[in-house]
């Protein structure tokens, strides 16, 4: 393991636990050892030899996102995607840990295969990882020897996606949502209402159906049908019960914010996509807009950003899920559901911010606090001393166009391209280690498998 170097950081205006305040860090041994709130801590105290200063003056300093939900498609489908590529963008884009999907090939149904994913992040990630355990209608035993300490949940798809991870036998649901031993993370689209309304579509279009139907074939009812369907039976069984990439306004009546997010059996998340795309821009991006599930009406979109702010939702992700152009340029039909986004989650919602739609410091509790609090992870997520030091630098002043030449998915596009963010990362800690600066980063150092108090 790479020795990690000590790093003063001076003179940031850090956003955290609901505060932006000017300040600085002292980093050691990969720990944020100080937090600074006065210039004068700065001189006060013995510091290490091999002490890097760092001036952050007009920058704000955050804790590392932390997200949920990506699929970084390694193993066997490394033509679109791989732990390393895509965790390089990541961390570019302010993501130091993440949590991947097992709809890879082949699918993450084993104990066997899941420590084989581990095993190859150890070797190529550059940011801190964790790994579902996949769900399936015969591997109930497997998943009950899931270690919850070290494995961030189980995934289960209530709705057929990318891949062929369908938990469809009722007896095969009850059993995983009754006897789980960790977090379950639930795609909720109801397959039944999705084919019904496939069949309409191809009676009259055949193939070739126009993309802008994609939110009526993957509808608000199949959302609803299949999310409000987890929460009874979480309610019946008292799952740990995550619902992912929530797409419409109807959904949000099955949350509430009654109580802390440490105290909610029930959680949501909802992706950047949601947030920033609606069904008016299927004409212009076609296919590279398409996800599951759809991203839906301008109502929808604007009442997740509402239900976000006022914590009827609780974490933003991205579900990162590439796919190569020629894929996603293929008929309707072939052209699978999913598209990049972790280089530039953290820039969208500081361009929420910027225009007045959701303050700074909640974009910083929705991406790295309640992750961290979601998931039990162990002291990341917040910027404390004694905490592993995952940190993002970020300069909101800063304009830039999303083009190829700066685009670091392996896929090599992104559904933002052409657009102009007016913030841009510029330093990437991971593990108290500068892993990301101003375009250059240290590919010697990896990150860790994310531990969790559970």
């Amino acid at each position: 393991m790479k020795e990690t170097r000590s790093y003063q950081i001076r003179d940031a205006r850090i956003v955290n636990e609901g505060e932006i305040f000017e300040g600085g860090l002292l980093i050691r041994n990969g720990i944020i050892e100080r937090v600074y709130r006065d210039e004068d801590e700065y001189e006060n105290e013995a510091l290490p030899d091999d002490l890097v200063v760092i001036h952050a003056r007009g920058k704000h300093l955050l804790p590392g996102v932390i997200d949920d939900q990506v699929h970084f498609r390694e193993p066997g489908l490394t033509h679109k995607a791989d732990i390393f590529t895509e965790s390089r963008a990541a961390i570019a884009g302010g993501v130091t840990s993440f949590m991947d999907m097992p709809n890879t090939q082949p699918e993450t149904l084993t104990q066997e295969l899941l420590e084989k994913k581990y095993a190859l992040a150890a070797d190529h990630s550059l940011a801190n990882y964790s790994f579902y355990m996949g769900a399936s209608n015969h591997n109930l035993e497997e998943i009950l020897k899931t270690d919850p300490s070290s494995v961030c949940g189980v995934k289960v798809f209530m709705g057929a996606s990318t891949g062929d991870m369908l938990v469809d036998d009722p007896r095969a649901l009850s059993g995983i949502f009754e006897r789980s031993p960790l977090l379950v993370a639930v795609h909720c689209e109801d397959e039944q209402i999705v084919q019904r309304n496939l069949r309409e579509y191809r009676n009259e279009y055949g193939d070739d159906i126009p993309v802008e139907f994609h939110p009526e074939i993957r509808s608000e009812e199949a959302c609803y049908s299949s999310s409000s369907h987890a929460v009874q039976l979480a309610n019946r069984f008292d799952t740990r019960l995550h619902i992912l990439h929530l797409s419409t306004a109807r959904e949000l009546g099955l949350f509430d914010n009654q109580k802390p997010l440490a105290q909610k059996r029930i959680t949501s998340e909802v992706c950047v996509h949601h947030l920033w795309f609606s069904n008016e821009d299927y004409d212009a991006l076609g296919n590279r807009i398409k996800w599951n599930p759809a991203v839906k009406t301008g109502h929808d979109r604007e009442a997740l950003l509402e239900a976000l702010k006022m914590d009827v939702l609780d974490v933003i992700a991205t579900d990162h899920a590439p796919h190569t152009l020629e894929e996603k340029y293929r008929e309707y039909l072939y052209a699978p559901s999913g598209g990049p986004l972790v280089q530039h989650s953290l820039t969208v919602m500081v361009e929420f911010y910027k225009q007045g739609k959701i303050p700074l410091w909640q974009v910083v509790e929705k991406m790295c606090h309640a992750p961290a609090v979601c998931f039990n992870i162990d002291k990341r997520g917040f910027i404390r001393e004694g905490y592993w030091a995952d940190l993002v630098l970020i300069d909101l002043n800063h304009p830039w166009i999303v083009d190829k030449s700066n685009i670091l998915y392996k896929c090599q596009w992104s559904p933002f391209e052409g657009h102009a963010f007016t913030s841009e990362v510029t330093h990437t800690f991971v593990n108290g280690s500068l892993v990301y600066h101003e375009g250059e980063f240290d590919e010697t150092v990896k990150g860790q498998r994310l531990l969790f108090n559970r």
